[in-house]
């Protein structure tokens, strides 16, 4: 067994990989870019070392200072965890040329499945079931529409060398076919330097399914049944659970048995995750069809280790050094229900762009036994535009799907990140959906249920608003106290601290919220053990308990408990599976003065300009695409809200905006455009 390795990674990955080893009592070494100097992984190794500046292409691409920094090190072995690196051969076989062992499937593995139309034909010999699609190596547009005419529309193009959901992209028609396929080649080229695409029909309602697989160095190899990944937005991942919903024992040895007959097609070794696409009632008479297959450890593979009692990167650590893998098929068991939600840095109610910026305050459920989550960052760390926006995986178990999802709902009530906009709100919801309790799930379940999941920003309650005035009414009342105590002056009509506020009425305080124009006034009027309160629908007593941010309120016969989260004059209340945001209202402060924009175009979200497609003077209509923009190499298209002409374009091709930038000006088609 090793006794030192480098983990070329880092975020959540290179923590959880971190952990293992230590448990093992390997040392860890680990790597960081300009960003990453006080990131929770460099904490979490026995040392580390500073590898380039913040871009991937300066850092965690470079396998050359990898290598040399491992070498330095004196580590055996380079666990790549999952993207960078992870999946590229020629790295592997220079860490083979160096004398070092690549934590992952040889080289010539990687290269096989790493090409999505090689590893379709690889796939076809081996009598693994196909979708039906074009893999060929003619890549001229007219062949490809040629193609897609020929799978019959819709049709999904999706980059050969790469995976994620970058380069993929969907065709209704042969109008859309044109501009999808060129914005999936650019997206592809700058994910992965390769612009090449393959195209398949895009099945109806589709489940996307995966099978763990896991092969040693002595020809054995075993699958880890499956996880069911349909839950996805913009064609990436948002809840994984395994086992799969409604899964029968024949088709799960069914598909095992195809995924582990795709490993042996590519003299496979170590962690891999063999991906297919199955039509909706895939589990009685529907078919299934290989995908891709994932030559390294699969972020979600949290859930299969929580169903099956297994440390996946022990078994990834114990492959690479030569051992016999821990156990065999016959010895592998599925003990209950699990899932997996990605909590991101994202806007669910503008097409799920990233979002970025510190994270002022972070709430997570206990962990326990149950209850798992694998994290990269802490309170205080920012989400910035060089790495992906994930903040961590929510990861639960239960003895069956009910209650594995009661435990999911229950968890993602005590989760909160305040400081950018979040999914943790979307995840409840889809948490407590009828239909996904139901399991009735495809690809397009987000899509189907989007007016559910997706509502307009909650208006806060007077059982909101009541719970966050009494606990600002608390901490007023804390920090006055503690002021008169350390100004030595007990005699103090401050050091009180009671109900007198001055210059209030009844002796009261009030508080002011706001939320999209909307203004909320509270009064807080403390009598007896109790208070007098008046909110915007009524004027109850009260009750109240406060310990902190937490608080135990009781309105009349109704009692709950919630948490108030402040971050400056965000506020955000967490009550009865509900989450509130509003601001807090500076009576005193000048009023805001806010510009009307019409047909001023803004940026979204941060990124960089890919393309800009008018000039000033042009004549455009409502829908038309304007400019292309990028983040996090996913790309988004500005679109022109009305018709008109384009007065002013600010920024150019490869330039950096930020989010809430000035992109566009059009002017209505009658007002002359200024010279």
């Amino acid at each position: 067994m090793f006794t030192k390795i480098l983990i070329a990674n880092r975020g959540e990955i290179a923590v959880r990989v971190a952990r293992t080893a230590r448990r093992m009592g390997i040392q860890t070494v680990a790597v960081f870019s300009d960003a990453d100097r006080n990131a929770m992984h460099v904490a979490a190794c026995d040392e580390a070392h500073y590898i380039g500046g913040s871009a991937p292409r300066d850092s965690y691409l470079r396998g050359d200072k990898v290598l040399e920094i491992a070498k330095r090190t004196g580590a055996q072995a380079i666990h790549p965890g999952y993207g960078f690196l992870s999946e590229n051969a020629a790295f592997a076989l220079q860490c083979a040329d160096a004398g070092i062992v690549f934590i992952g499937p040889p080289p010539a593995a990687i290269e096989a499945m790493g090409l999505k139309a090689e590893s379709k034909r690889l796939m076809e010999k081996a009598n693994v079931p196909l979708v039906p699609g074009y893999h060929g190596a003619n890549q001229t547009e007219a062949l490809l529409i040629a193609e897609a005419k020929r799978i019959g529309y819709p049709v999904l193009i999706k980059a050969s060398a790469g995976g994620g959901g970058k380069g993929m992209k969907v065709a209704e028609s042969e109008g859309e076919f044109v501009a999808s396929l060129a914005s999936a080649k650019r997206e592809a080229k700058n994910s992965f330097g390769d612009d090449n695409v393959l195209i398949e029909r895009y099945l109806q309602r589709p489940r996307h399914i995966e099978i763990q697989v896991f092969a040693d160095e002595l020809g054995h190899c075993v699958y880890l049944f499956e996880r069911d990944c349909s839950l996805q937005r913009r064609h990436q991942k948002v809840i994984e659970e395994a086992p799969a919903p409604g899964m029968t024992e024949a088709r799960r040895r069914q598909m095992g048995e195809a995924a582990v007959a795709a490993a042996k097609a590519v003299g496979y070794v170590g962690a891999g995750t063999v991906e297919f696409i199955a039509e909706h009632d895939f589990t009685t008479s529907g078919r299934f069809y290989f995908m891709e297959m994932n030559t390294r450890l699969q972020v979600e593979h949290p859930v299969t280790e929580m169903i099956t009692g297994l440390d996946l990167v022990e078994w990834q650590l114990r492959v690479a050094s030569g051992e016999r893998l821990p156990k065999l098929q016959d010895e592998l068991h599925i003990n209950g229900h699990a899932f997996e939600a990605r909590v991101y840095a994202e806007n669910p109610r503008n097409q799920f762009l990233p979002a970025l910026g510190p994270i002022n305050l972070l709430r997570t459920p206990a962990v326990s036994a149950d209850v798992r989550i694998d994290t990269g960052v802490r309170e205080g760390d920012a989400i910035t535009p060089n790495y992906d926006p994930m903040i961590a995986k929510l990861i639960v178990h239960g003895e069956d799907r009910e209650q594995a999802l009661q435990r999911l709902a229950l968890a993602l009530d005590e989760y909160a990140v305040v400081g950018f906009t979040n999914n943790v709100e979307f995840l409840q919801r889809v948490a407590r959906h009828p239909s996904f309790a139901a399991a009735d799930i495809d690809t397009g379940f987000i899509a189907r249920h989007a007016s559910d999941l997706l509502p307009p920003l909650p208006v806060p309650s007077d059982l909101a608003l009541a719970a966050c005035a009494l606990v600002e009414w608390s901490a007023a009342r804390d920090a006055t106290r503690t002021a008169a105590r350390v100004a030595g002056e007990p005699s103090s009509p401050w050091a009180l601290g009671d109900a007198f506020w001055p210059n209030q009425p009844d002796n009261g305080v009030d508080f002011e919220y706001s939320q999209s124009g909307a203004h909320f006034s509270v009064s807080v009027i403390p009598q007896g053990n109790g208070f007098l309160l008046r909110l915007p629908n009524s004027a109850p007593c009260a009750v109240a308990k406060i310990d902190g941010e937490r608080i135990t309120l009781t309105l009349g016969k109704i009692q709950r408990v919630a948490r108030v989260l402040r971050s400056g004059m965000h506020r955000v209340v967490l009550l009865a599976g509900e989450r509130f945001e509003f601001d807090a209202v500076d009576r005193y402060a000048p009023p805001e003065v806010i510009e009307a924009h019409g047909g001023h175009l803004t940026a979204p979200m941060p990124g960089s300009v890919v393309s800009v497609l008018v000039n000033i003077g042009d004549v455009v209509k409502k829908g038309q695409p304007l400019i292309i923009m990028e983040a996090m190499k996913m790309e988004h298209t500005i679109v022109a809200p009305l018709d008109g002409v384009v007065e002013a374009v600010y920024f150019a091709a490869k330039e950096q905006v930020k989010e809430g930038a000035e992109l566009v000006a059009l002017v209505d088609n009658e007002v002359p455009v200024s010279a």
